[in-house]
């Protein structure tokens, strides 16, 4: 295992951020810390960095102790969500900056940087300053001034998280394509689920300073450990008391053998291929259901506001909510 923490804790004051987390984080995987705001998945970062002390537990990077390490002997490569660029200095010049300060020959720094910059498409940029550059532009800056170190562990926290939807889609989709090129082990914090799913390798969900769950996309999204990982990770609605992914119910304008239960579309809404329902049943007490459906399905049908339609879960959607309990 590329990084081992062990017993982890941690408290500010009396808020306890990290509560006995221990994790392996595989050598030359891209890891995604998954989680809610407040949730303890910075705090873990910054602690594997060594930016932030442990109350207790241990830190292993490489097979190397590193609890007590400070973080320029952890060689770790660490990214900010607000890039943290030297605005005086050119892009190659803060790509350069940690080869400078670790003595690096000037052939070898100019040799390495031109590297990083053609492998973050920014070798004509390279005399521009930070503030000259795109948010997109810069965080690739950041992430090149990261690499140039070579370091055991790439770390990054939410870099995306401060750009626009459209850009953090291109970039992600660029990190995972720079990961598969350089293989450095890599560990990144979003609260992003969508950005988890298509980006890493292995998904750590961590809610209020626990792990609730560690796999793959596929298995957090189709064999949740509990209720909170198929809510968090997903859109999810009731239906006969279990959770079930709004896409993973059946719509029919007519009863189907007998099966399903009677409603109403109280509202449709169309986002992009999807048609979103909301479907009021007939039994009493019970709460809307959120059905999605595509667009092509949804014009198929014919469904519309005000039309009566029965719904059903597709085989094994559902999470039982006594499997939840068992496996939480």
């Amino acid at each position: 295992m590329s990084i081992n923490v062990s017993g982890v804790n941690k408290k500010f004051d009396d808020f306890v951020a990290l509560d006995n987390v221990s994790v392996d984080l595989p050598t030359g995987q891209l890891t995604a810390l998954l989680g809610p705001s407040g949730g303890g998945k910075s705090t873990l970062l910054r602690i594997i960095a060594g930016l932030e002390d442990a109350d207790s537990g241990t830190v292993t990077i490489e097979g190397n102790e590193a609890t007590h390490l400070p973080p320029q002997k952890r060689n770790v490569g660490f990214v900010f969500q607000h890039y943290a660029a030297f605005k005086h200095m050119s892009v190659a010049k803060n790509v350069a900056f940690g080869l400078e300060i670790r003595k690096r020959s000037k052939a070898d720094t100019q040799k390495r940087v031109a590297e990083l910059l053609e492998l973050v498409h920014l070798s004509q940029f390279g005399h521009r300053l930070p503030s000259q550059l795109s948010g997109g532009q810069r965080q690739r800056m950041a992430l090149a001034r990261a690499l140039a170190v070579e370091p055991t562990v790439l770390l990054l926290d939410e870099p995306f998280g401060a750009l626009d939807a459209k850009v953090r889609k291109e970039l992600r989709d660029w990190l995972r394509r720079l990961h598969d090129e350089v293989h450095v082990t890599t560990v990144f914090v979003t609260h992003d689920q969508e950005e988890a799913l298509e980006v890493a390798d292995e998904i750590v969900v961590i809610n209020e300073g626990r792990i609730e769950q560690i796999g793959t996309p596929d298995e957090l999204y189709d064999q949740p450990a509990s209720d909170f990982v198929m809510s968090f990770l997903g859109p999810v609605t009731t239906l006969d008391g279990k959770l079930v992914r709004p896409h993973d119910i059946d719509v029919h304008t007519r009863p189907e053998d007998g099966t399903g239960k009677k409603g109403r579309i109280s509202r449709l809404l169309r986002v992009g291929f999807e048609v979103r329902l909301t479907v009021s049943l007939e039994e009493v007490g019970h709460p809307d259901v959120e059905v999605t459906v595509t667009r092509a399905n949804q014009r198929h049908l014919g469904l519309e506001e005000g039309l009566p339609v029965w719904i059903s879960a597709t085989n094994e959607a559902a999470l039982e909510p006594s499997v939840q309990a068992a496996q939480a």
